[in-house]
C-alpha cells in the first residue's frame, strides 16, 4: 500500500518516468523514509509504555542475571523480524532506551537483517534447504558471538548522552493507564525529534546506492578476486544497500558464475548487516568509534563464515 502510494506520488503526480534511476531513487526514498519513521515512533511508543510497567533498574538486573538467555532471545527475536538493516534501527533505539545491555542489542541488530522468513524461503528455493539451514545457523552464531564480544568491551560510554534519558532510580510513578500512554508518547516524540534527520540522511544514501551502484561491475570484481574473494566481497558489500528480494538473486548470480559459495554468501551478509545507510542512522545514537568497532567485529565474523562456507561447500551441496 505504502509503496503504491509512493510510486503514485513520484510517477503520476511528479511526472517522473517509470524505470528512470532518479524516479526510482525518489520513490525508494519516500517509501523507506515514511516506513522507518513510522516504525521508529511506533516501536519507541510501545516500548515506552511497556517500560512503565518494568522500571529500568529491574530490567537491567534481569538482563544481567540471564545474559545467555538474553543473547539467545535477541537472536531468535531478530530472526523473526522481517526487517532490513535500516528498518531494524527503530527497535535498536527502543532497546537502548529500555536499558538493555548493548551487547544484547547488537545481537538483535546483526541477526535481524541477516535472517528472516522471506530470505530463508528464497534461499531454500535457489541454494537448497541444506545451505539455507547452515546459513540460518551461521547468522545466529555471528550475531551472538559478535554481541558477546561487543558486550565485553565496555562500550556503554560510546552512547550519545543527550539522546536517552538516564533513569538512576525506578523512574516516575504512573497512577493510571493514561499516564503510561503519555509517557510512551513523550519517549517517542523526544527520541524521534532528535534523530529523524539522521534517518532521512541514511535513507537518502540508501536510495542513491540502491539505484546508482552498477551491479555488473561489482559482480566482475568479486568473480576475479580469487583467494581474497571473501574479504573483497565483504568490503564491496558494506557500502551497498538492498532488500532481501534483491540480495539473494545477486548471490545466486555470483555463485552461478563460478564464485565460491562462501564468497557469494559473505557478500550477501555484508549487504544485509553492514549497510552504509544504517551506519548513518546509528551515528545519532552512538559515537563513530563504536560504529567502527561494530563494523570491524561483524566484518571479521562474516569473513570467517565465508571461508567456512567455502571449505564446506562440497558437503553442503
Amino acid at each position: 500500500m505504502l509503496l503504491r502510494l509512493s510510486n503514485l506520488l513520484v510517477f503520476d503526480l511528479f511526472g517522473f518516468q517509470e524505470g528512470s534511476r532518479l524516479g526510482e531513487a525518489l520513490s525508494f526514498f519516500i517509501y523507506d523514509s515514511v516506513k522507518i519513521l513510522f516504525l521508529l515512533v511506533a516501536v519507541i511508543f510501545i516500548i515506552g509504555v511497556l517500560r512503565s510497567y518494568l522500571p529500568r533498574r529491574k530490567l537491567k538486573a534481569w538482563m544481567s542475571r540471564a545474559s545467555l538467555k538474553a543473547y539467545l532471545f535477541a537472536a531468535f527475536f531478530g530472526a523473526l523480524t522481517p526487517f532490513c538493516s535500516c528498518s531494524s534501527i527503530p527497535i535498536f533505539f527502543g532497546f537502548i532506551a529500555a536499558g538493555i545491555p548493548l551487547g544484547v542489542v547488537f545481537t538483535f541488530l546483526i541477526v535481524s537483517p541477516l535472517i528472516n522468513q522471506f530470505l530463508v524461503v528464497i534461499m531454500a528455493a535457489t541454494f537448497g534447504l541444506r545451505i539455507s539451514l547452515f546459513y540460518v545457523l551461521s547468522g545466529m552464531l555471528i550475531g551472538i558471538a559478535a554481541g558477546v564480544v561487543l558486550g565485553r568491551m565496555n562500550i556503554e560510554k560510546y552512547i550519545v548522552a543527550d539522546l536517552f534519558n538516564d533513569e538512576n532510580n525506578n523512574g516516575p510513578v504512573f497512577p493510571d493507564f493514561k499516564s503510561r500512554l503519555k509517557y510512551g508518547l513523550n519517549e517517542a516524540s523526544s527520541i524521534t525529534g532528535k534523530i529523524w534527520y539522521w534517518v532521512v540522511a541514511g535513507v537518502a544514501a540508501g536510495a542513491l546506492i540502491h539505484n546508482y551502484v552498477p551491479q555488473q561491475a561489482v559482480e566482475t570484481v568479486i568473480s576475479r578476486a580469487g583467494i581474497f574473494g571473501v574479504p573483497i566481497a565483504v568490503i564491496m558489500g558494506v557500502p551497498m544497500y538492498g532488500s532481501c528480494a534483491a540480495i539473494v538473486p545477486i548471490a545466486v548470480v555470483l555463485f552461478q558464475k563460478g564464485v565460491p559459495l562462501g564468497t557469494a554468501i559473505s557478500f550477501m551478509m555484508a549487504i544485509a548487516a553492514l549497510s552504509l545507510p544504517a551506519a548513518i542512522m546509528l551515528r545519532r545514537a552512538i559515537e563513530t568509534r563504536l560504529i567502527i568497532i561494530f563494523f570491524a567485529v561483524t566484518t571479521a565474523a562474516i569473513i570467517f563464515t565465508g571461508y567456512l562456507f567455502n571449505i564446506l561447500q562440497m558437503f553442503l551441496q
